[in-house]
């Protein structure tokens, strides 16, 4: 077999994911939950290289054994996460997420003066089959979306907004602002390149959750300042 032939047949390289040294830090916790702030660059959960393991679960379940997951954050956007301590917790917070009962909200620069002070967006998102793991706007088969904004500051060109998500599409707050017309400083998936050179990082966070605690029903309220 000709040396050619042994080179096209090799597979490429894994995609090794950057990982973060700064720590998953505990902003709340109980016997049935945790709040915790995910640094950006550290997955939620392994991914399926074994270089890729280090994530924000494995590193919790160091000190909290009964860590399990509930939903996920982007490996590029930080903030607050909520954690269920064991399985009847788990099945019990993810309920919530179901029922549309977990409120969460983000800080995101974008990119040019947004002209209205807030609104809403709602574009059917769909799998981009042909240029995974990318979404895309699909009338036909998207699923629907839904994001509220709130215009913060304007400043330098930019935008600082609010954004609250009404549903939990991959990618939505990516999307949504793109679709606007104001795509998110440093995104590597929806922003020209000018635009993803524009900020040291994706300039998403997760500043916070609220929800009725399962176990008591009391409203728990966690905020997880934006560190831009």
């Amino acid at each position: 077999m000709s040396a050619i032939a042994d080179t096209q047949d090799l597979e490429p390289p894994p995609y090794l994911v950057p990982h973060s040294k700064e720590p998953v830090r505990v902003i709340y916790a109980d016997d049935e939950l945790l709040l915790i702030r995910k640094p950006d660059l550290l997955l939620s959960v392994p991914g399926r290289h074994p270089l890729n393991h280090d994530c924000m679960i494995t590193r919790l379940q160091e000190s909290y054994p009964d860590a399990l997951v509930v939903h996920r954050l982007d490996l590029d956007t930080s903030g607050i996460m909520m954690v269920a301590r064991g399985k009847a917790s788990q099945a019990a917070l993810s309920r919530l997420f179901q029922e549309r009962a977990v409120e969460k909200r983000y800080r995101a620069w974008v990119a040019g003066n947004v002209a209205a002070e807030e609104g809403k967006l709602e574009y059917p998102i769909a799998r981009d089959w042909e240029n995974r793991p990318l979404q895309k706007i699909c009338a036909e088969t998207g699923k629907k979306s839904l994001t509220y904004f709130k215009v913060l500051m304007r400043k330098e060109g930019n935008s600082l907004l609010e954004l609250n998500p009404a549903t939990g599409r991959t990618h939505q707050l990516r999307i949504h602002c793109r679709e606007m017309g104001h795509p998110i400083l440093g995104c590597d998936m929806y922003a020209p390149p000018a635009i993803l050179g524009a900020a040291p990082r994706l300039m998403l966070h997760a500043t916070r959750i609220a929800f009725r605690h399962p176990g008591t029903g009391r409203k728990i309220v966690g905020h997880c300042p934006a560190p831009f």
